[in-house]
């Protein structure tokens, strides 16, 4: 996919990308709300940082790194439009960005991890444990396998629970794997019916994922 494309509203979305909900992901508001945000926090792969902002509003210092200038461009413009001065965005990529190491007591994956390619994963298990502080937590929210209609022509690389604890448990202590949902937009690819999910009270589909907390020693 050409991210770049997806964030302008261009290419094979017709209009803004399904996963931009206009809040973070419910799963993730909760974590903040249960209080297991605490810290300096890493939004890996912001995207239009909706996490990011949320989480500097309520006086996080965040930093967001993501590798689509569009999507970073967009965050920083309304970081600056909502006066959130704890909120700064790195472009770069996920999986060897440097630079932070240490620096992060929580480390947050909104939808990224199924966005990189399988080959991409282990860089990106490395990258974000060398920045975490030791003693960080590390939540990621990712779909799973079945989530997307198998013939799909482009999709996310969904995961099941044993491949996903296998990646991440390399260089994490993992605490919890729970099933959990990805509420996103109809996908508005034409041709393309919306799969037979679930719906949020706001319409929004519910998309079958996985809850991952780890920690770092």
């Amino acid at each position: 996919m050409d991210w770049d494309d997806a964030y302008r509203g261009e290419g094979k979305f017709e209009g803004p990308p399904p996963w931009n909900i206009g809040e973070p992901q419910p799963e993730l508001t909760a974590l903040i709300d249960d209080g297991k945000v605490t810290g300096t926090v890493l939004d890996a792969g912001c995207g239009h940082a909706e996490l990011s902002l949320a989480l500097a509003a309520k006086g996080f210092t965040v930093v967001g790194i993501d590798l689509v200038p569009t999507a970073v461009a967009a965050a920083r413009r309304a970081a600056e439009e909502r006066g959130l001065t704890t909120a700064t965005f790195v472009e770069a990529d996920i999986t060897t960005f440097t630079g932070f190491d240490e620096q992060f007591n929580t480390i947050l994956d909104s939808t990224l991890f199924h966005s990189l390619p399988v080959e991409g994963r282990d860089g990106y298990q490395r990258s974000v444990f060398r920045a975490a502080a030791p003693g960080a937590h590390y939540y990621i929210l990712v779909f799973a396998k079945g989530a997307f209609p198998p013939d799909l022509e482009v999709k996310p690389n969904e995961v099941d629970e044993d491949e996903l604890r296998e990646a991440v448990g390399r260089y994490w202590v993992i605490d919890d794997v729970r099933p959990a949902f990805i509420h996103a937009n109809d996908l508005q690819i034409p041709g393309v019916p919306a799969p037979p999910h679930p719906r949020d009270a706001k319409g929004r589909l519910k998309f079958p994922a996985f809850l991952l907390s780890a920690h770092k020693e």
